[in-house]
């Protein structure tokens, strides 16, 4: 099973190199078409990121139905933190110019935006807090 996951994962990442050296060699007719498919390409690792997150979780549950209640305080949380991220981006209005067509992007596209970039901001301070504090508890042993 090993050696399956590392050729997938050396063929993942001979594809992103291949697309990568697209992006970067096209001349500037096929820059976007070169973009669209690095973008595309992006897409479907996220997805493919998504649904391996989400069988290791069920597999792991499977495995150990005792961490199934961490589990699901996990999935709350981070389900409260992208709501309050929304809702919070969804307070104020902020008019972003589009400058391509000469007016403004819609409010949604704003509000998604900075919904992202706020769950950005809690998951980057969270991980910075679990590192100081695995810090201080290691040094305290």
């Amino acid at each position: 099973m090993k050696k399956i996951l590392n050729i997938l994962l050396i063929v993942l990442l001979a594809v992103t190199f291949l697309l990568t050296v697209y992006a970067v060699a096209a001349g500037p007719e096929a820059l976007n078409a070169a973009i669209n498919l690095n973008l595309i390409w992006g897409y479907i690792l996220f997805g493919v990121a998504i649904l391996s997150a989400l069988g290791c979780a069920v597999m792991g549950m499977a495995k150990n139905p005792a961490g199934v209640k961490s589990s699901i305080l996990s999935l709350v949380l981070v389900v409260v933190v992208i709501g309050a991220s929304y809702f919070i981006a969804n307070g104020h209005d902020v008019k972003i110019v589009d400058l391509q067509n000469g007016g403004f992007f819609d409010g949604w596209k704003a509000v998604i935006a900075e919904t992202g970039i706020l769950v950005s901001y809690v998951a980057a301070a969270g991980a910075i807090l679990a590192a100081v504090y695995s810090e201080i508890a290691n040094a305290l042993k």
